[in-house]
């Protein structure tokens, strides 16, 4: 989303994107906007992954031949940013790399991952970057912790503001909250969340517990760990109050959002967490836990709300102090206007267009 939302931004720079081809559904090469896209790989996913580093690298030396690039866009320490760094190596000529830091993941998931070889890329690759950018302080005092010298630019990841904070009918609204089955009486809490273990969508789950019958919990996303979600809502007795419902499109997700009485991600770890942002853009009240990117923009009592991590109890009685708080539309208030004026994708294209043009 960060790339398709900055690029379409930046008319005068034209793009090539090399990633995994992941999927047989997926074109070899196709055109969006100002960026050309290559797909490498059989569609195999974990195959794909692990020799996209040295394809790519091969790839990004004969379009550079081409098209002399002046600098590479690394998105993240992945496996498809590892083609800029192996293309680096093979030729002489050496060209600027921008490593962009979005990752999520907390730091001791990078020490034991892949027997720690995610620890070293990070390493490796923040040793062999001209700029680093960061969506979050988190991941930029990460960077430094892990041996960056260099300077740190902050540009995080933003919110189409335009779109969440657009008006709809109450009839839509009335519509789209009956197609789930539920009356004036039901509290939605709402999460757009992977269903993976840093989302912390299990905690939600055990909350709801604490809290009366009415109250119920939809997510909208999909992951790994749907099954052991559905599972653990069974064995509490709360299958009929827990909605694991597929991912919705980006431009339906503002009228899901504002059916809404509360946004709640109790994230385990978050490099920024793009979603509590587009909860705020569309007024909409936010619990999360103050851990990684997210105390960069979400001030407990002023633009949101903090619960404790790994605390269900703590999740239930802060939905119970929204739910009464009388400062509560003055919170969402100054959420808005701070996503307005601090994380609109306008501001943020901007921000990385000179970081671009170094």
């Amino acid at each position: 989303m960060a790339i398709k939302e900055i690029t379409d931004r930046i008319s005068d720079i034209q793009f090539d994107l090399i990633t995994a081809k992941l999927g047989n559904d997926l074109p070899k090469f196709e055109k969006t906007g100002n960026i050309s896209i290559y797909r490498l790989g059989f569609g195999i996913t974990f195959l794909d992954k692990l020799i996209l580093p040295f394809w790519g690298a091969f790839k990004t030396i004969s379009l550079n031949r081409k098209n002399n690039y002046t600098g590479f866009w690394c998105m993240m320490v992945s496996f498809a940013s590892g083609a800029a760094y192996i293309a680096n190596i093979f030729s002489k000529n050496k060209i600027p790399i921008i490593l962009t830091l979005q990752e999520g993941d907390s730091e001791e998931y990078l020490k034991t991952k892949w027997f720690g070889l995610i620890d070293l890329s990070w390493k490796l690759a923040l040793r062999r970057s001209s700029i680093v950018t960061a969506i979050s302080n988190y991941l930029g005092q990460r960077a430094n912790r892990m041996g960056y010298e260099g300077e740190i630019r902050l540009v995080p990841n933003g919110v189409d503001v335009e779109n969440y904070s657009q008006i709809f009918s109450e009839e839509e609204l009335v519509a789209l909250r009956d197609k789930f089955g539920n009356n004036e009486n039901i509290i939605i809490l709402i999460s757009t969340s992977r269903l993976t273990e840093k989302n912390g969508i299990d905690l939600v789950i055990r909350a709801l517990k604490f809290l009366p019958d009415n109250f119920h919990f939809y997510n909208f996303g999909s992951g790994r760990d749907k099954k052991y979600l559905t599972d653990l809502a069974n064995s509490l007795n709360l299958s009929s109050r827990v909605h694991l419902e597929n991912r919705v499109e980006h431009d339906e997700l503002p009228k899901y959002l504002k059916i809404a009485d509360v946004f709640i991600r109790p994230s385990r770890s978050e490099g920024q967490g793009i979603s509590f942002l587009e909860a705020m853009a569309a007024k909409i009240p936010v619990i999360a836990t103050p851990v990684g990117g997210i105390v960069d923009f979400l001030y407990d009592g002023q633009t949101g709300y903090f619960c404790q991590p790994e605390n269900p109890e703590s999740i239930a009685e802060t939905v119970k102090k929204i739910i009464s708080d009388p400062n509560k539309n003055q919170i969402v208030e100054n959420a808005y206007k701070m996503v307005k004026e601090k994380y609109d994708w306008n501001l943020i294209a901007e921000q990385m267009k000179k970081v671009l043009n170094f």
